[in-house]
């Protein structure tokens, strides 16, 4: 037998349909399993679900607190990963009283865009990846391990370096490729280059050190 279409397909495709304006989206998950019910609330816990018998009760908010569309996301992905089945469906939505801000470009976009500015023989890259929210803190270190990523104190982003053919840090290709992976699971941010190098020549060495705060990066 079939299993239905994954929870985090379900509302991958609701929230395509919501207005432009969207500001917050009521849905109700009926379990198919009505003895796993509880289980998939307990997964569904961060979003302060409400639940009664098979049926579970969520709140969206696009922006500000509660909880994102995002992390909805994330917690109907556990309930896929335990094979729980059950339907998604809008109950009802709000719209914002002024028009949502536009979207920002993708963030493989954003990358393409930061290397049109650099002189053609650059070589080694600085770079931050900020992100939209803290929900995406996890997802994201995971999705960009490549590019081994480090953590900015008192901001929700991560710093790496790129290398262009030689020396330490990722290939642009590859922090282009991570950057793709986090565009196709929804996760909004913006690229930075902070500090850049141009035909850099090491020799015996992994190449150049930035030296910030008195720690190299």
């Amino acid at each position: 037998m079939l299993r239905v279409v994954a929870l985090a397909d379900q509302w991958r495709a609701i929230e395509a349909e919501l207005p432009e304006r969207w500001d917050e989206a009521r849905l109700r998950v009926t379990i198919n399993d009505e003895s796993v019910a509880e289980r998939a609330a307990a997964l569904l816990g961060p979003a302060n679900p409400g639940r009664r018998g098979k049926v579970i009760s969520i709140t969206v908010t696009r922006g500000g607190s509660g909880t994102s569309p995002y992390l909805l996301q994330r917690l109907l992905r556990r309930l896929d990963s335990e094979l729980i089945d059950g339907w998604l469906v809008l109950v009802s939505t709000t719209e914002a009283k002024e028009a949502v801000p536009p979207e920002r470009a993708s963030l493989a976009a954003s990358w393409d865009a930061e290397l049109a500015k650099l002189p053609d023989d650059w070589t080694d890259i600085h770079a931050e990846l900020g992100l939209a929210s803290t929900d995406y803190l996890e997802r994201a270190a995971l999705l960009a391990a490549p590019l081994n990523p480090t953590r900015v104190p008192g901001k929700t982003a991560f710093r790496f370096r790129s290398a262009r053919n030689f020396g330490y840090g990722t290939s642009a290709g590859m922090v282009r490729r991570c950057l793709q992976r986090l565009d196709e699971e929804g996760i909004r941010g913006s690229i930075t280059i902070l500090r850049v190098l141009s035909d850099t020549r090491p020799v015996a060495t992994q190449g150049p050190v930035w030296y910030v705060g008195g720690r190299s990066v």
